[in-house]
């Protein structure tokens, strides 16, 4: 089973080759009381952190990064790693209301 480090390598190797934005990602990223950026999301890819792994996704095996963006807000990011590209599953901003104070956790 590969760590963290070993998966956040080919995330990020990934997405040098090229991200890919999935239909519902954007839908998730454009809404008025997110606004995420492309920019952002790459910020997260590059300097967040693996908080959930899922090997058994129907998408291929995919992985949630906890990052911030702008103004140092936590953003959420589902990816799911391939060979020439990155795919954004989804993006949002975690609450408190569904994760722990630190946004590691569910609650």
């Amino acid at each position: 089973m590969d760590n963290d480090q070993d998966i956040l390598s080919r995330i990020r190797h990934s997405a040098n080759r090229k991200i890919l934005f999935l239909p519902h990602a954007l839908r998730q990223m454009s809404r008025p009381d997110r606004m995420i950026t492309p920019a952002e999301i790459r910020d997260v890819i590059n300097h967040g952190e693996i908080i959930e792994n899922y090997p058994e996704d129907n998408r291929g095996h995919s992985d949630l990064i906890l990052g911030y963006g702008a103004g140092q807000r936590p953003i959420h990011v589902v990816c799911s790693p391939k060979e020439d590209f990155l795919a954004i599953i989804t993006a949002y901003i975690p609450n408190t209301e569904n994760w722990s104070a630190d946004f590691r956790e569910r609650l």
